[in-house]
C-alpha cells in the first residue's frame, strides 16, 4: 500500500501595500502556477490583472515589478488569508489545516478603507479565522481564478469595479 504525504505548504512571498494603500484584496492561498512564478496571480488565465488594469485605466502590466507598481499607484494592497495550509495542487477546496497569516502590519501601517474577497473561499476563511479577531467588515468579490468559468472578464470587470475609492 502506498501512503501518500500531504505538506504544509507555507506562503512564498510577502504582501505588497504601503501607507498609501487604501483597499485591501485577500486571497486564499497562491496557485502552483502563483509559487513558481513567486508572485499572485501568475497563472495566465487568471484575470486578475486583466480587470485590476482595465478598472484603473492603466496598462496591462507584464513584469512582477510593473504588478507591484499597479497595485501601490492605485492604493491597493494584495496578500492571502492562509499563512500556511495542506492543499492538493492549486484546489481552493482540498484546503486543510489552515494558519492564517496576521493582517495588523497592513491594518497599522496603511489606512485601508475597505476588505475584499477574491472569491468565496477566501471570503469563508476571513470570516471563520481572522473577523473574530479584528471585526473588520469584508466585501466577497467574484474569483479572478481560472475555475470561476461562469463570470466573463466583463461580468467580473463590472463586479470589481467597487474596490476603486
Amino acid at each position: 500500500m502506498e501512503v501518500s504525504i500531504i505538506e504544509q505548504n507555507v506562503h512564498p512571498f510577502p504582501p505588497i501595500y504601503d501607507s498609501k494603500s487604501k483597499v485591501l484584496i485577500l486571497g486564499t492561498f497562491p496557485s502552483v502556477k502563483s509559487r513558481e512564478g513567486e508572485f499572485y496571480y501568475h497563472h495566465p488565465q487568471n484575470r486578475f490583472w486583466k480587470v485590476l488594469s482595465e478598472i484603473c485605466r492603466d496598462s496591462l502590466p507584464d513584469t512582477i515589478e510593473e504588478k507591484k507598481q499597479l497595485l501601490l499607484r492605485n492604493g491597493i494592497a494584495v496578500w492571502d488569508v492562509i499563512k500556511s495550509c495542506e492543499i492538493t495542487g492549486s484546489a481552493d477546496s482540498s484546503i486543510k489545516n489552515v494558519t492564517v497569516n496576521d493582517l495588523e502590519d497592513i491594518l497599522s501601517y496603511a489606512e485601508i478603507r475597505q476588505i475584499y474577497a477574491n472569491g468565496s473561499k477566501a471570503y469563508q476563511l476571513y470570516m471563520k479565522y481572522i473577523y473574530p479577531e479584528i471585526k473588520r467588515e469584508i466585501i466577497k468579490l467574484p474569483s479572478t481564478s481560472p475555475a470561476n468559468a461562469s463570470y466573463s472578464l466583463e461580468k467580473l470587470i463590472e463586479f470589481w469595479s467597487c474596490i476603486l475609492i
